[in-house]
C-alpha cells in the first residue's frame, strides 16, 4: 500500500493505493461523513476487491486531510472527487466507484462524471433517522449504470428498495455495517465478478 496526496479544486486529497500486480479493474472508495477510510465495511470491500483481481484506492476527502471533521458541502466533495478519479493511475481499467454513507453519496452523484462502470454503496443514507420524507433515493435513480448496495438491517438511515440494475445485500446490525463482514464480503466478490463480465462483453 502507498499513499499519494492528489491536488483538487478544495485542497489535497490523500489516496491510499492497494496495487495490483496485474488488475483486471479499479476500485475507488470514499469515506463516511465523519469516519476515514479505516472503517471496518472499507477494509472488507478492499480485500474482497483484491480477491477478484482490483485494484483500489481509499480516498480521503480534503477536508478530512485538513483535519476538520465537519464535512464539505456536497457540490466540494463531488468536484473533489472527480478531480480524484480524473488522476488514478490505472487508466483504462473499468473503474468501480463507490464508499460507505456520505462516501456512497458522492459515488453516485458523480457516476457519469467520472464514467464509473458501477457503484458500490455500503450503508447508504437513504434518508436522515426518523426523517423518511427527506428521501434521498433520487441519488440512486439516477444512477444508470449497476448498483450493489449492502445495507444493515436495523440502519436507522433506511433500507434503500432493490430495482432493475440495482442490488441490495441486507446483513445484520446498523449503519456500521458490523455484523455481517462475512456477508459483505461475499456480495461485493460476487458482484464485482459480475460488473467485469459485463465490461468484457461491451
Amino acid at each position: 500500500m502507498s499513499e499519494r496526496q492528489l491536488d483538487t479544486p478544495h485542497g489535497p486529497a490523500r489516496v491510499h493505493l492497494h496495487e495490483a500486480a496485474d488488475p483486471r479493474g479499479a476500485l475507488v472508495l470514499g469515506h463516511g461523513a465523519g469516519g476515514g477510510v479505516g472503517a471496518p465495511d472499507l477494509v472488507a470491500a478492499t480485500r474482497a476487491a483484491q480477491a477478484e483481481g482490483f485494484a483500489v484506492a481509499l480516498v480521503e476527502q480534503p477536508y478530512r486531510v485538513a483535519g476538520r471533521r465537519s464535512p464539505a458541502p456536497a457540490h466540494q466533495l463531488d468536484a473533489a472527487w472527480v478531480a480524484v478519479c480524473e488522476q488514478l493511475p490505472w487508466p483504462g481499467l473499468p473503474l468501480v466507484a463507490g464508499g460507505r454513507s456520505a462516501g456512497a453519496r458522492v459515488a453516485c452523484r458523480t457516476a457519469a462524471a467520472t464514467g464509473a462502470a458501477a457503484v458500490l454503496c455500503l450503508a447508504f443514507p437513504l434518508h436522515p433517522p426518523g426523517r423518511p420524507d427527506k428521501t434521498r433515493l433520487p441519488e440512486l435513480e439516477a444512477v444508470d449504470v449497476p448498483v450493489l448496495i449492502v445495507q444493515g438491517q436495523s440502519d436507522p438511515f433506511g433500507m434503500p428498495p432493490a430495482a432493475p440494475g440495482r442490488d441490495v445485500v441486507s446483513v445484520p446490525g446498523n449503519h456500521g455495517l458490523r455484523g455481517g463482514r462475512d456477508v459483505l464480503s461475499a456480495a461485493v466478490r460476487d458482484w464485482l465478478a459480475g460488473v467485469l463480465e459485463a465490461s468484457s462483453v461491451r
